[in-house]
Parts: structure tokens; sequence; C-alpha cells
């Protein structure tokens, strides 16, 4: 089973403009992320899809291939499903572009969960949610699942619900999941999932995974210790910059 990871990475970002080629650490941000998934053992190839010729320029300057996409795709993985007809894969995992922190052990536990079981369509993470105040935060997405550790739904409401009169989740002893981002698509659900219209759960919660989970697809979850840290700010990106010099030792 031959496992791609695609880290889609566009310039356009309002809180943070041109983040991937951020580079006060001396490496564009970008670059940070791709070297952290290379060391995927699982991984046969690593690829960027991107609009913008800059990003290509300092991927392919640090060793890594870039493919060029258009600039209007809604989401990550309409990008990557620009650059799907190129790829020689089984299965594509999407990373965001925006995570220099992400641990290669997820990608790898992510595509062996779909080698351990076939009838998976999609594998994705999920981290303990212990903090009461992000429970209610509709931007934290919330996942249930069943016995089997597979998706029985994501939202941005707090879930599973509760009586008032009984302790909320995060006090009961098997506190919610947070869903992590990042996806492990069988070929054929990505495909699968471009075809489909954007669905009416997913329109509701503006969550693109319930594109597929509304039309029956099987959602693997694995479960992770914490959510790898996403750069969204200014200030994201400067805790990053300390932690990263801190760690280097530079």
């Amino acid at each position: 089973m031959r496992a791609v990871a695609v880290v889609p990475a566009r310039l356009a970002s309002t809180r943070l403009p041109r983040k991937p080629l951020l580079a006060e650490t001396g490496l564009p941000m970008v670059v940070h992320v791709l070297r952290r998934v290379a060391e995927a053992a699982s991984l046969a190839d690593v690829v960027v899809a991107t609009d913008a010729p800059e990003i290509v320029e300092a991927v392919e300057r640090h060793g890594f291939r870039a493919m060029m996409t258009r600039a209007d795709h809604p989401t990550g993985s309409d990008r990557i499903g620009e650059i799907l007809p190129r790829l020689e894969a089984d299965v594509v995992v999407n990373v965001q572009g925006d995570e220099p922190e992400i641990a290669p052990s997820v990608i790898d536990r992510l595509v062996a969960r779909l080698a351990d079981h076939p009838e998976l369509d999609v594998a994705t993470a999920a981290t303990p949610l212990t903090d009461a105040t992000r429970f209610g935060d509709p931007n934290v997405v919330k996942v249930v699942l069943d016995r089997r550790g597979e998706a029985l739904y994501f939202s941005r409401s707090p879930i599973p619900g509760h009586k008032p009169s009984d302790p909320a989740p995060t006090a009961a002893g098997h506190p919610p999941l947070q869903h992590v981002g990042i996806y492990a698509y069988r070929r054929a659900a990505l495909e699968r999932f471009l075809a489909l219209p954007p669905s009416v759960l997913e329109r509701t919660e503006s969550l693109e995974q319930l594109r597929l989970l509304e039309d029956g697809a099987r959602y693997g979850v694995i479960e992770i210790p914490e959510a790898h840290r996403g750069i969204d700010t200014p200030s994201d990106y400067a805790d990053f910059v300390a932690r990263w010099f801190a760690n280097s030792g530079n």
C-alpha cells in the first residue's frame, strides 16, 4: 500500500499573511512541516500542492517536491484533488501546511490503521478534551466514536451532550474527544469526496469531513495524547520560533 503525504499551502491568509514562507528560524515554515512529515516511515513520497510560484521555489530549494494548482480551491482537499491524477498513491495523507510540529508517528499510525482495517475509508485523529471551557468553544471540533473506534459524528457543538443535572463530560472520567484535522484517505475515498456536492450537515457545521460521513463512509479514529499546534496568528508563530530555538540549542 503506497502512501503519499500532500501538504496544501497557499500565501493568502487574513490573520498571518504569507504564512508558509515565514522564516525567522532560518527555514520557511512549510519546510519545517515537510521535514517533520518526511520522517514518517510509512510514506513513499511527500509533495506540496500550492498556487504560489514562491512556495514552489522555496520547497524545491530545500530538496522537496511541489506541484502547482489553481488558486480558487475552497479547501485543502480540493487542492489535493487537482494533483491526484499525477500521484502514484493508494493512500493520500492530507497534512496542513501550518503545523510544523506534527509528530511523524501520528502519520504512521493513520496509515497503519488503514492497512490493518480494509473496511475503513479514511483515518483521522482525536485527543482527549479535558478543559471544560474548550468543550463549548465552536472553534474546537468534537468527535464521538462507536465501540470500534470509528466516528459517529463531528460537531462544533458540545458532544456528547448531557443533562444539566449530570456532571459535565469533561469531569466525568471519560473526557470527550477533540478532533485533530489530519486525514489519511484511501484514493477511492478522496475521489468520492471530490465527486460529491457539499452535504447538508457539512454546510450546517462548516466541516468538510461530514461530506463523506453523511454519504456512509467509515472513519477510523486514532487517539493521540495531544493535538499538534497549528500556526494561525503572529503570536502562534512567535511561540513556535521561541520553542524551535530553545529545542535546537541555537
